[in-house]
């Protein structure tokens, strides 16, 4: 069910209020700066297709030890890929308090910068 506009300002007045009164908040809580670590779900995604052919290949010739192994490269495989990417460089934690206020925006993101652009449209600066 859609929120009435009413409810949509409210909660954009509530985002603001938090963004601007607890700013190390939202830098703890907001979206990682992490990038996926593309060779890292290349091999998990092998590892885990090996697994599967070792497990159907040790069910198929009833070696029991195969199918065991091959589960555990599998799930091995899994947990490799889903593995946390790296932080981006260059990219600081929540900005101090005496930086200035341009410091600050040209070090956020470009979805940063757009959601900002986003919000002074909305409220018509």
């Amino acid at each position: 069910m859609p929120l009435s506009e009413q409810e949509q300002r409210l909660l954009e007045e509530m985002e603001r209020s938090l963004y601007h009164n607890d700013a190390d908040f939202v830098a703890s809580v907001g979206a990682s700066r992490l990038r996926p670590n593309y060779r890292s779900i290349a091999i998990g995604v092998l590892l885990a297709v090996a697994g599967i052919v070792a497990l159907i290949l040790g069910v198929a010739i009833a070696q029991l030890w195969l199918g065991i192994l091959g589960f555990i490269v599998m799930f091995g495989g899994v947990l490799v890929a889903v593995s946390p990417g790296k932080a981006i460089r260059g990219v600081p934690g929540p900005s101090a308090p005496g930086r200035r206020p341009a410091q600050a925006k040209s070090n956020q993101g470009l979805m940063d910068r757009l959601n900002d652009r986003w919000d002074r449209r909305q409220d018509g600066q």
